[in-house]
Formats: C-alpha cells, sequence, structure tokens
C-alpha cells in the first residue's frame, strides 16, 4: 500500500470557503458525493470536519480534516497531498469496495485513493470525534482503512508514531524536506532528518519523557507519550489528559516539534512547546565528547580530562571538530569514573544496550570489563554503554571513563544550576524596562520576563552599589539550588555578565507579602482564611530550614516583602543572601557584619551581632503581627503612646484588648480564637531572650493544634520607638560594619 510523502502543510491558513455551507453530514455510503461545493463531513460531537480547501495564495483544491472551532482552519490530515484538483469541481466518493476516491468531474482518473477494499461490500465512511476518518465493513468490528495510519505533519491522540518489523510497515510525520521518525537502532528515540542528515534528536524514552528534553516537565499535566514497545513493533503515541482539551503534535516547515494545545477562549492552537528550542539541540552542536549547556557562554565545553581537538577553531566558536582525551585510554591505564548527573545521554553510536534491570555498580562492572568501553549509564530502560567518542551531549546519569591520575571535577559544579546567557535575560525582560520592573529592595531591583518557550521568570538585578558582593550571590545560588520545599522560591538560575550578577526565580503571579498586607484599601484586603495560610506556610517553610533541610540554615531577613506568593496565595521564602549554614550541634553564630532589615531584627543580633534559629524566631513572630494588623512594625505610629508595633500589641495584651490589634479591613465574621492564638504566638516570639522564644518546631505544632493552652508572652524586644540613625550609632559601638535595609517593596 502506498504511503503519500507531501510538502508541507502546516501552519497554513486554509482561505474561506468560495461558497457558503450548504449542509454537512456524518456518513458516506457509496451512494453518495461530497461535492467541492462547501458541504462538509461532521464528526458526531461536531469535533472535526472534512471537506474541500485551498491553500493561500493557490487555487488547487484539497481534501483534508481540521477542528471545527477553528476560524483559521488548520488541517490536521491532507488526502490528495501530492495530487490537488486544480478547480473546484472536485468529489470524494467511496466505491462499493471500500476505496475513498478524489476525482475531478472534468477528468476521469483518480486524483487520490485509499486503495482499501472490504469482503462484504456494504462499506461506510466515518469522522470521528478524535480526528480519524475510518472506512467500516458494514456493522463488523475494526476499520478497513483510518487516516491514523497515514499521518502526514501532524500526530493527533491515539496515533501511532514507529514502525512494525514483521510488516516493515513505518509511521512517521514529513514537512517540507523533514521527516520525524522513530529510530530503534538503540533505545528508542526521536530524530528529525533533514534528507538523510538528523537535525534535532530527542534522547531515550525513559518511561516518564525524553530524556534529553527536561523541559517537558512544563507540560508533563498534559502530555504524556507512551511507548509500545515488543519484539515486533515499537510505537509512541499520547492520549489527552485533560477532558475537553485536543492537542496535537506537529512538525513544521522548518523541522521544528511542536506541541500544541488548542485554546477554546482565544480560538487558536497554543504552542506549549517546541523542540528544537536553542542551540544546543541542534544534533553534535559541539562534536564528538564536548557537552553544550545553552544557558553557558560560550555553550561548548570540554568535561574534565578531555582538551579541545581543534583550540583555533573553539576560539572561533566553532566547535564541530570536538574535545579530544589530554590521556589516551588503554587496557592497561587505570582508571576511574567521572560522573554528570545532568546531561542528555549520547547517541547511538557504538552503544551496547542490556535490557537488563542490574545494579548501577554491575552496569559499571560490565564497562570496566570492556577496555573499548568509554561511558556508562544506568537508566530505568537498563544499562547503557558507549564505545568510541560520544556524540550530541548536553547539559539521566551517566559516567565517563577517565585515567585516574585525572583530577576531578570539582562537586559544587556536578550539581550547578543552569548559567542564562545575558542576552537571553536582556530580552526576556524587554532590556530591563520600567514596565516590568515589579520589584526594588535593598540589594537590588526585580524584574519579570518571559523566556522563548513561553515561561515567565523574575529576576533579580543585584546593585553594584547594594552591599551584596560576590559572597552573598554565590550563598544564594548555592542554598537555594540545594533546597526543595511548596514554601520556598524556587531558584532556576543564575547570570554573570562583566559586572552584572543576576538572579532567575520561578515568577510568582501575586508579588510579595508586604504589598497585601500594607497597600490595600478596606475591602480588597484579604481574608483571614489565606492570611493564617501565610503564616502557617512561612512556619512550615522555616522548619524546614531550621531542621529538616540537607543544611541547617539560617535565613537572617526575613521579612514581609521576602515572602512572595503564588497564584493560590501560597507563600515561599525567598532572598537568601545573608543566609548561614550551621553544622551539627552548633547553636549560634557571631559576626561582625550585621546587615538586615530595622524592625526584623532581633535584639541579640542587632547588638551583639548573635544570630541563631532564635534570631529567625524573633523575625517571624514580627511577621505574625504584621499580618494579623495589616500595620508595619518599622514606622508604625499611634495617637496615645510612642511604641513600635510589637509595643502596641504587648499594650493591648495586656490591657485584655488583644482583638483590637486584628486589621479592621478584614470582612467579618473572623475566628476570634484562632487570631488570638496568633497574636499569642507572634508575642512569643519576640521576647527580647532567644531562651524565652519558641522553636520553630513549637510553632508549628501551636499553629496546627486546636484548643491548646498557650503559655503567657512576656516584654517582647525593641517594644519602644528607636531611631534609625541611633541604633545604627548604638550598635556601631560594639560592632565594626552595620548595613541596614529600610527598603521593602518588591
Amino acid at each position: 500500500m502506498k504511503i503519500f510523502l507531501s510538502i508541507t502543510f502546516l501552519g497554513y491558513t486554509l482561505l474561506s470557503f468560495a461558497r457558503s455551507s450548504i449542509g454537512a453530514i456524518n456518513t458516506l455510503k457509496p451512494n453518495q458525493h461530497l461535492l467541492d461545493d462547501g458541504r462538509t463531513l461532521v464528526s458526531p460531537g461536531e469535533t472535526f470536519v472534512l471537506g474541500f480547501f485551498s491553500f493561500p495564495d493557490s487555487l488547487s483544491r484539497y481534501v483534508g480534516i481540521w477542528l471545527k472551532d477553528d476560524p483559521k482552519r488548520k488541517v490536521v490530515w491532507v488526502a490528495n497531498r501530492d495530487q490537488p484538483i486544480f478547480d473546484s469541481s472536485g468529489v470524494l466518493t467511496i466505491t462499493p469496495t471500500g476505496s475513498i476516491v478524489v476525482t475531478s468531474q472534468q477528468g476521469s482518473e483518480p486524483s487520490w485513493s485509499s486503495n482499501s477494499s472490504t469482503t462484504s461490500g456494504s462499506p461506510v465512511l466515518h469522522l470521528l470525534d478524535d480526528g480519524n476518518l475510518v472506512v467500516k465493513d458494514g456493522n463488523k468490528e475494526g476499520y478497513v482503512w483510518q487516516s491514523f495510519d497515514y499521518p502526514f505533519d501532524t500526530m493527533l491522540p491515539g496515533m501511532l508514531l514507529g514502525l512494525n518489523n514483521e510488516t516493515e510497515e513505518r509511521r512517521y510525520l514529513t514537512s517540507s524536506n523533514y521527516k520525524c521518525e522513530v529510530d530503534i537502532s538503540g533505545p528508542p528515540q526521536l530524530v528529525v532528518r533533514q534528507g538523510s542528515k538528523i537535525s534535532f534528536r530527542s534522547g531515550p524514552w525513559n518511561g516518564v519523557r525524553f530524556s534529553g528534553q527536561h523541559r517537558m516537565r512544563e507540560a508533563s499535566s498534559r502530555f504524556k507519550l507512551t511507548l509500545v514497545s515488543n519484539s515486533t513493533s515499537v510505537f509512541y503515541s499520547f492520549p489527552n489528559n485533560e477532558e475537553n482539551m485536543m492537542s496535537r503534535i506537529v512538525l513544521n516547515a522548518t523541522g521544528i516539534l511542536q506541541y500544541l494545545a488548542w485554546n477554546k477562549g482565544k480560538g487558536e492552537w497554543d504552542v506549549r512547546f517546541s523542540f528544537p528550542a536553542d542551540e544546543c539541540d541542534e544534533y553534535k552542536k559541539c562534536g564528538p565528547n564536548g557537552i553544550c549547556n545553552s544557558h553557558m557562554s560560550p555553550i561548548c565545553r570540554c568535561p574534565t580530562g578531555f582538551v579541545p581537538k581543534v583550540p583555533r577553531e573553539w576560539e572561533k566558536r566553532e566547535w564541530g571538530g570536538g574535545c579530544v582525551r589530554k590521556t589516551p585510554l588503554n587496557c592497561s591505564t587505570k582508571v576511574k569514573f567521572q560522573k554528570f548527573p545532568l546531561v542528555k545521554l549520547p547517541d547511538k553510536s557504538k552503544l551496547l544496550h542490556d535490557h537488563t534491570k542490574m545494579f548501577s555498580e554491575g552496569c559499571k562492572q560490565g564497562c570496566l570489563q570492556n577496555c573499548s568501553c568509554t561511558a556508562y549509564a544506568q537508566t530505568d530502560i537498563g544499562c547503557l554503554r558507549w564505545h568510541g567518542d560520544l556524540l550530541d551531549i548536553r547539559e539521566c546519569r551517566i559516567s565517563i571513563l577517565n585515567p585516574e591520575n585525572e583530577p576531578e571535577a570539582e562537586e559544587e559544579n556536578q550539581d550547578q544550576l543552569p548559567l542564562y546567557d545575558w542576552l537571553t535575560i536582556v530580552s526576556a525582560t524587554d532590556h530591563f524596562s520600567y514596565s516590568n520592573k515589579i520589584g526594588e529592595g535593598g540589594f537590588g531591583s526585580v524584574y519579570k520576563g518571559t523566556l522563548p518557550l513561553g515561561q515567565e521568570i523574575a529576576v533579580k538585578r543585584l546593585s553594584k552599589d547594594s552591599g551584596q558582593g560576590i559572597v552573598e550571590f554565590k550563598n544564594e545560588v548555592i542554598f537555594i539550588s540545594k533546597l526543595q520545599h511548596r514554601n520556598l522560591v524556587g531558584l532556576l538560575g543564575c547570570c554573570i555578565h562583566g559586572e552584572e550578577r543576576l538572579l532567575v526565580y520561578e515568577y510568582m503571579c501575586n508579588g510579595s507579602l508586604d504589598q497585601h498586607l500594607f497597600k490595600q484599601a478596606r475591602g480588597t484586603s484579604i481574608d483571614w482564611q489565606k492570611r493564617f495560610n501565610i503564616i502557617a506556610g512561612i512556619a512550615r517553610g522555616l522548619l524546614y530550614l531550621h531542621r529538616d533541610s540537607r543544611m541547617r540554615i539560617i535565613h537572617r531577613d526575613l521579612k514581609a516583602s521576602n515572602i512572595l506568593l503564588d497564584d493560590e496565595m501560597t507563600p515561599k521564602i525567598s532572598d537568601f543572601g545573608l543566609a548561614r549554614t550551621f553544622g551539627s550541634g552548633q547553636l549560634e553564630g557571631i559576626t561582625k557584619r550585621i546587615m538586615g532589615t530595622f524592625g526584623y531584627m532581633s535584639p541579640e543580633y542587632a547588638t551583639d551581632g548573635v544570630f541563631s534559629t532564635k534570631s529567625d524566631v524573633f523575625s517571624f513572630g514580627v511577621l505574625v503581627i504584621e499580618i494579623v494588623s495589616g500595620e508595619k512594625n518599622r514606622g508604625f505610629c499611634f495617637a496615645d503612646h510612642e511604641q513600635t508595633l510589637l509595643g502596641h500589641a504587648w499594650k493591648l495584651w495586656n490591657e485584655g484588648r488583644p482583638l483590637e490589634l486584628m486589621d479592621a479591613s478584614m470582612e467579618k465574621p473572623v475566628p476570634t480564637s484562632e487570631i488570638l492564638n496568633c497574636i499569642n504566638i507572634g508575642l512569643l516570639c519576640v521576647q527580647h531572650k532567644p531562651e524565652d522564644r519558641p522553636t520553630m518546631a513549637n510553632v508549628v505544632s501551636m499553629l496546627d493544634s486546636e484548643g491548646l493552652e498557650l503559655s503567657q508572652p512576656k516584654q517582647p524586644g525593641f517594644f519602644t520607638v528607636v531611631d534609625e540613625t541611633d541604633l545604627a550609632a548604638w550598635i556601631s559601638r560594639s560592632t565594626t560594619e552595620v548595613t541596614m535595609t529600610t527598603l521593602e517593596a518588591r
């Protein structure tokens, strides 16, 4: 059976029909015709339609399928793609033997035929709601013929892409002179070829996604490929994982694979992600043994133990020659493996695939026992071993063999964050335009940006005069990259360009907490339930830092502007530039360089430079009082006394009027017992002496337990108003350097 290939049709918009639609039918039988007069074949649920159309700037007519609600009518399948009709006299019929035929009324020879046949002589043509055009033989099960067996540039949910070794049947996408197919010469993977040359390789399927395409995570909730592999067949398929959402995979005219989802609101196909997406997706971009990282400059590097084969070419950023070993391997060389935790597995060149699920040590020993083996990887699809040069690597786990005397890469480099290119950040933020500025603090400005794939980011551009030097910058990169908690902001990467230092975070659409607490008019403030959830979330995030993370961390700059809120108002602690780690058994640290924000610093830190988990607890207590009251501790002013917000809360507590602290703009009614509990917890956290404050574990327990009787607080620290200039002078008498941040807006 002939599979018709074609020039590309992806991305073209169908012309409007010359005549208004005069009707639609649901099925077609041998005694019926579909004329090129505006009639269409419609699926039962009116999801897809089949009819005649023309491409822009062309009078030729084709038969194709498109989404009914798509005003641009972008086709997902074309019948006579190689043999158009040159006028509007086209006719589509189904013969008594079951063949679909497209002909012109002006000619006797068919323009296109499916060459299918039935046995009963009662064929019926159906268009299904998944976009599949099928021929059924009367009431018999199954299909005599289906369009899903003959894709061109579009893969719809339910289609299979791959091959059957017994029948030699291959299903692949074609567009212009590009072809996307399943390569099974090694572990199954998708490859895009331009003619005979590979232009893109997905990397092997690992059961969740293609191992070389970590960016697929952003669409993993809706897009989940499945691999059907047995002794005779290897096929990829994907379902619609979201009800009432239509999606498709497309190979466009320039060789780009795109995952598209139908946006009902906008009435168009949205591009969710594309491959290749950057320079490192270009096949063998860095040559043999070279590693590509699109977030670094230059993008190509040689792994430890390797050097550029032609250094002069690498200086010109011509990387095709790749890398060679400093010390050649031989069977008598003592060797060790160098691990690369986050790389795209090399291509199949001289690759051996052991399907057995052996332990990593067994995979390693198999490589050591063969002196031509250069690398191995233990994966979900078995043990992979490479022999010879390693091709098409980008920065999933691989160990490369090196001579024993070759120095190892530094450990911290093995978990390093992506380094974003300066031009990428400049473009994403529109040259750090004022309209994209979403905040400003003592260490610099924060800008909203959008990466080429559509991912929204927040970019902190450190001020040259901020006082946050390279030490603080490294702190933030190292700390956040090693921390994973739903109440901590995610750091995506960083950028160093000359004197510029940038941190790239996940974007929090609801901004910082201070914007919601201190800048809201009556009737627009956040309700108590959200406030309580924010308090509890911050407490859990701090508990993770103090007790449950890989490192015991003191934040040292907890404040409302450093609490970011996502689309569900979930709080995330940010800004780890001042954070410090504690070793096992360490209870406190001392510094002569006091940095922080006036109003949130604990007394012992502000006066003596002593910090501990209890100094974070003090800052948390200030936050709790601010969240309950909607007032700032710094700059608080009350008519009948000159106390801080903490002093005001303490005064109301002693007088038996603590509920008067509550933000009057909150909607009523409110759970007074829960608010009283939070005020009590807040005052306990801001006790003058660290030993009188609870731990964050105690705080979380107090927040989670209803009816728990709490202890009575004592007088808080810093409860009277202190002028910032006087405070700095006071502190400087016992320390050598003071830097206090007073800007809080972000």
